[in-house]
Order: C-alpha cells, then sequence, then structure tokens
C-alpha cells in the first residue's frame, strides 16, 4: 500500500477538477512512491497538528485547508508556515488537500449537511460547468447546496436546529426571528459569496460557517437570513467522517482525525 493508493482514492471521491479556481488542492508535499500505513485527516495543518503527525509517525496528512495556498519565496523558521513545512519534509510526512473538492463533491461536505438538515430537492447553489441541474431527480455536482427542509419552521426554530445538528451553542446570524424558513442553503466555510445564488433560488436562508460585516448587511438588503455557527463547526465534522470513510476502504491502514485540533475561536459567555 503505498501513498499513490490512497491519493488515487481522494481523487476519484473529491475530483480536483469540482475546485474552484483560485484553490491549491491534491498531493501539496510529499512523494506518491512511499509506503503509507498511518493516516491522519484535519480541517488546518497547524503547527500543533504537525506535531501530533511526527509523534504519531503519520505518512500522509488529509487536511482541509490548503498548505502553501498562496505563493511563497522562502522557506525559513522564521514563520510558521516555514517551520511547519520543513518539520513534515523532515519527517517524510505527505500532504494531501481536497478544499473546495470536498466542498462540492457529491458525497462531499455541502452535501453532507444537505442530509444533516433533511433537505429534500437538493441541488447545487451553482451547478459545475457541464452538468445539467434541470434534470428531474438528479442532484448536479456543483459550489453549495439548497433543498427543501422537511417541515417549515420560523428562523428561531431553525437556529435552535443548527445548534443542535452542529453542536455549538452560539451562533450568529442576521434576519427576523420569526420569519418562515423552508427553503435552505447551505456553503460550508466562509461561502458568503453565495448570498446572491441563494436569493435567487428563493432561499429563504443560508447557513455558512462566518461571514463579513457587508456580507450580513447584503444579506438583509436582499432579505435573505443567514445563519453563521462558525467555520469550524461548518467543516470539521466531515473531516472527522473523512477519516472514517478512508478507514473503511482500506482496512489495513491506521487512519484517525487528528485528536488534539481544536477551533481557536472562543465564546466568552459570562
Amino acid at each position: 500500500m503505498t501513498i499513490h493508493d490512497v491519493v488515487t482514492w481522494l481523487e476519484g471521491f473529491a475530483p480536483l477538477e469540482l475546485a474552484e479556481d483560485w484553490d491549491n488542492v491534491g498531493l501539496l508535499l510529499g512523494d506518491t512512491r512511499r509506503p503509507a500505513k498511518r493516516i491522519m485527516t484535519c480541517l488546518t495543518l497547524t503547527l500543533d497538528v504537525a506535531e501530533e503527525a511526527i509523534r504519531e509517525q503519520v505518512d500522509l496528512v488529509v487536511s482541509h485547508h490548503p498548505i502553501l495556498f498562496r505563493p511563497v519565496q522562502r522557506l525559513t523558521f522564521a514563520t510558521a508556515e516555514g517551520e511547519l513545512v520543513q518539520r513534515l519534509i523532515a519527517a517524510g510526512i505527505s500532504v494531501y488537500s481536497p478544499h473546495t473538492a470536498f466542498d462540492s463533491a457529491a458525497d462531499g461536505i455541502n452535501a453532507g449537511l444537505s442530509r444533516l438538515f433533511g433537505l429534500a430537492d437538493v441541488q447545487p447553489l451553482r451547478p459545475a460547468a457541464g452538468t445539467d441541474s434541470s434534470e428531474s431527480g438528479t442532484e448536479t455536482l456543483g459550489s453549495g447546496r439548497f433543498g427543501r427542509l422537511p417541515e417549515a419552521t420560523d428562523l428561531a426554530g431553525f437556529l435552535e436546529l443548527v445548534k443542535e445538528k452542529l453542536g455549538v451553542s452560539h451562533l450568529q446570524f442576521v434576519g427576523d426571528p420569526g420569519r418562515r424558513i423552508e427553503q435552505v442553503a447551505v456553503a460550508c466555510g466562509s461561502a458568503a459569496e453565495f448570498l446572491r445564488d441563494a436569493a435567487r433560488l428563493g432561499c429563504d436562508v443560508l447557513l455558512t460557517g462566518e461571514a463579513r460585516f457587508h456580507a450580513c448587511l447584503e444579506a438583509r438588503d436582499l432579505e435573505i437570513a443567514m445563519v453563521l455557527p462558525g467555520h469550524y463547526a461548518s467543516e470539521r465534522p466531515a473531516v472527522e467522517e473523512l477519516a472514517g470513510r478512508i478507514g473503511q476502504q482500506f482496512n489495513n491502514l491506521d487512519v484517525w482525525a487528528s485528536r488534539v485540533e481544536s477551533d481557536p475561536v472562543k465564546w466568552s459567555v459570562s
């Protein structure tokens, strides 16, 4: 079993052509010819997560968020990213990132969020090029998802549903708590860019991880609610699920989601 075998499966599960043009996806560090015995998934490869990978003698880290996301001119220990990359290289650890390909895959993060909330008649907010969203009963590929709740509720009720399903006690939102919610759009991470798509498609609310202040103003102007449970909360469960999927596909490998990773954003409740 080699890293190539796992990478080939990942590329089939979340085809890289689904990634956004601006993204940096695929194998970002390492050698596919090396053996694969231990694999760890994570949302973001930070120094503490890298230390876990080195300590546990991991062969491949599948990090949802890419390393080396922007071009760099030097890799030194003067920066956290430079130190992280050099320590991973020294330990012989490869890094793969599916990022927005995983967001948009047929069984990816946004599809998973759609299932979590029991949405019906699910379609992408932005169909991928070459797909036909007019095919009855067929879910096409693309960015984000939208569909109908099993039973309409008000925004206040939907907020409680989001807290329950994503396991969060606090969240931010835009909109009248009493407004009717039936058509729901989901776009994990930081995806307020889909507000106009959601509004055009008749959605009552967009669920995304986080948004800037001006996006919140835009949601209010478009008269669409927006719910923000946090970037980590919207994506980390899928990273844990991905570890399970890899383990099922390759039952001779030791696979787990990072045990030290945590949400850097904390809430003051006092």
